[in-house]
């Protein structure tokens, strides 16, 4: 039997299990995602799900993988960052089945994960990597020993901008599936504020101009909700896509990798793809499956950072909300 690491996602809305042999192959992936009846995220109500459905998903992750949790030999969770109590949450339980079962534990961080996920899937070796989702926006490439950022947002993240004014349309949660389709039917731009300040980006002047649109007495006379989406859609690819490029420009990097959940839209990816050839680089986008929140990219970055330096003592599981990917080392890479 090949040894099999059990990786917990809990840093937001996706409660995710997913099980990974040490060679990368996947075993299991199964989520369960807090969807809010209105509004955003509310961490009480997310917690109270995961609590809820924690045990049910770890046994069908097992059920898919075809073998016992006395088959696992490694456990991995996300330690940062995110939701302070909802990390604690999946915090709990990997030191619980640690413990229970007598093997090592590995915390993991969220960002990394994204990127290694795809490093793995896409077969990729050394990217610039744009990470685009609900909670975060960073452009990154490995650099003296570490994931350096090069641009990331100041404010919102692409993703939570694009679901906010999603909700603020009227539109059910997950908006950005939503929005992408609507832009579709329109090739109306509208000016919005486009707000890049040196290698960072600017998100929140962007939403609140495209929310007063559609409380405008011009709306539905001059333009319509697909006009709003495709403007708000084009304006923020765009100033992805400049940051994105001159990062590149500036590592020479020869791969460029997309990553996240924002990473499934395909006209931000056809943006991206057009850069990356321009600095003839390769582009590769994360398969659909592991672009959103997932346990098999925390149990792949465990395997990742097990070999490399062994488990983690239960003291040094602490969460840690606020911390940043560039203040990790990366002892699998050289």
């Amino acid at each position: 039997m090949k040894e099999l690491c059990l990786g917990i996602e809990s840093t937001a809305h996706t409660w995710g299990v997913g099980i990974i042999d040490f060679e990368g192959n996947v075993y299991s992936l199964i989520n369960d995602t807090f969807i809010p009846e209105k509004g955003g995220l509310h961490p009480a109500l997310v917690r109270e799900q995961h609590m809820a459905n924690f045990k049910e998903i770890i046994n069908k992750a097992l059920l898919e993988a075809n073998i016992s949790i006395k088959d696992i030999s490694l456990i991995a969770f996300s330690q940062s960052p995110g939701l302070g109590p909802i990390l604690k949450i999946g915090a709990l339980i990997a030191r619980m089945l640690s413990q229970l079962l007598n093997i090592p534990i590995v915390g993991i961080n969220h960002c990394i994960a994204h990127i290694e996920i795809g490093r793995l899937m896409c077969k990729v070796k050394d990217p610039l990597t744009l990470y685009v989702s609900g909670g975060n926006t960073i452009v990154s490439a490995y650099e003296s020993s570490r994931y350096q950022i090069f641009g990331e947002t100041l404010d919102l993240a692409v993703g939570n901008m694009i679901d906010s004014f999603a909700r603020d349309a009227g539109l059910q949660h997950p908006g950005g599936p939503k929005i992408e389709k609507l832009a579709l039917e329109s090739k109306n731009y509208i000016q919005l504020p486009y707000v890049v300040k040196g290698m960072d980006l600017s998100f929140s002047g962007l939403y609140t101009a495209a929310k007063y649109l559609l409380q405008s007495d011009e709306y539905d006379k001059k333009y319509n909700l697909n006009d709003v989406a495709y403007s708000l859609q084009e304006t923020a690819f765009a100033m992805l896509t400049e940051v994105t490029e001159r990062a590149l420009a500036h590592t020479e990097k020869k791969e460029v990798l997309l990553t996240g959940g924002v990473a499934a839209n395909k006209r931000l990816q056809s943006m991206i793809e057009y850069i990356s050839k321009e600095h003839n680089a390769r582009f590769e986008v994360v398969p659909l499956r592991y672009a959103g929140d997932n346990g098999a990219m925390i149990a792949w970055t465990g395997v990742l950072r097990y070999q490399a330096e062994d488990g983690h003592n239960i003291s040094d599981t602490i969460i840690k909300p606020k911390k940043r990917m560039d203040q990790i080392s990366i002892p699998w890479r050289f």
